[in-house]
């Protein structure tokens, strides 16, 4: 392994440890606050007033300062993968301080999580050699990456104003999908003002130069949308839920964009591309395991028009005069109110039915 990778690495596994244990404490942090006053879900920042969750925050930050670092010394393609191992350290949290079960084929996707970070790790690319942050800037205004850019700005606007009032609540995908596309261009601006500070500091002020308070500005505001629709994610949905399918997203745009900017597969020979490409899809597989594994929350929600059946885990809107029934094979079917029904079956009625 190239030395500058190897200190990207060792600091990659010291972030995934921070931000996974950052997951479980801010999870905390959320339910206290929400038990006081709105839920970060429904647009409450009473969290902030929540120590437990600032506690959480602090842990993020040491974590993602980590991160930051490590993109200075090793490509992205390899240490946004290596973000997996949070996920393992989210789960096994989770089991003990959120009493969100891992079952024992959790284990085989933690297993497989590390053999595909493994895989990444030996045939990752070497961090390509940058002078200046104009080199960087030049990279940024290539229009192969102007057009990623501004695919993904339209993609997080449309989520946020669009999908987000209507379908945040009940699809995964609309909060961490904003945190994830967005997600994509804060590395890139991260690494970029990484890139800076470290030639600053060998002598050559990077400062000076308009370029580099643009990428700072692009950072910040990236920074506090990821925060805002996490946060989001954590407080509606199983935070076993949110850590794979937000890593899966997130570093797929990730290394999406680093291939686009910074050209990350350039000069690598097909097999060891093929080997970071089969160690991700090893990854991949590993956190949808240890998802599929593990126990949903399954609180049980009634309404006027909507009753969530826990066992089922199925939405099933009802008619006033409609009775529905499950039968042995878990097949769903009516009959009319009238009719009797088999002493097998159970009966599902509208709550106001009795009204």
């Amino acid at each position: 392994m190239y030395s500058s990778n190897l200190k990207g690495f060792i600091l990659a596994m010291v972030s995934s440890a921070f931000i996974g244990s950052s997951f479980i404490i801010k999870k905390k942090g959320l339910r206290k606050a929400g038990v006081n006053g709105p839920r970060a879900s429904s647009g409450g920042y009473g969290y902030l007033l929540e120590p437990l969750w600032w506690v959480g925050m602090l842990t993020m930050i040491i974590g993602e300062i980590a991160n930051f670092v490590a993109y200075i010394y090793a490509p992205a393609v390899l240490v946004t993968p290596l973000g997996a191992l949070s996920i393992i350290v989210s789960a096994v949290l989770a089991h003990f301080m959120l009493k969100e079960k891992l079952q024992k084929m959790g284990m085989l996707g933690c297993l497989l999580c590390i053999v595909g970070s493994t895989v990444i790790v030996l045939h990752a690319p070497e961090e390509r050699s940058i002078s200046s942050i104009e080199e960087i800037w030049e990279l940024a205004t290539q229009p192969a990456f102007l057009l990623y850019t501004a695919s993904a700005v339209a993609t997080a606007l449309v989520l946020i104003f669009y999908c987000a009032p209507r379908y945040g609540q009940t699809n995964i995908m609309v909060y961490i999908g904003i945190c994830s596309v967005i997600g994509s261009l804060t590395v890139m601006s991260i690494k970029a003002i990484g890139i800076a500070i470290k030639l600053t500091l060998e002598g050559t002020n990077q400062a000076k130069y308009f370029q580099t308070w643009i990428f700072a500005m692009v950072a910040i505001t990236c920074i506090i949308t990821q925060l805002n629709y996490l946060n989001m994610a954590l407080d509606t949905f199983n935070t076993t839920i949110v850590s794979p399918i937000y890593y899966a997203l997130f570093t797929s745009f990730t290394i999406l964009a680093s291939a686009i900017m910074f050209k990350d597969y350039s000069g690598q020979s097909a097999s060891n591309i093929a080997s970071e490409l089969c160690g991700f899809i090893t990854v991949l597989s590993g956190t949808t395991v240890l998802h599929s594994t593990r126990d949903p929350d399954t609180p049980l929600i009634t309404g006027k028009n909507l009753i969530y059946l826990k066992y089922a885990d199925l939405y099933t809107p009802l008619s006033p005069k409609v009775s529905w029934y499950i039968q042995g094979n878990g097949e769903l079917w009516k009959q009319k109110d009238e009719d009797g029904s088999s002493p097998s079956f159970i009966t599902i009625l509208r709550q106001d039915y009795f009204k």
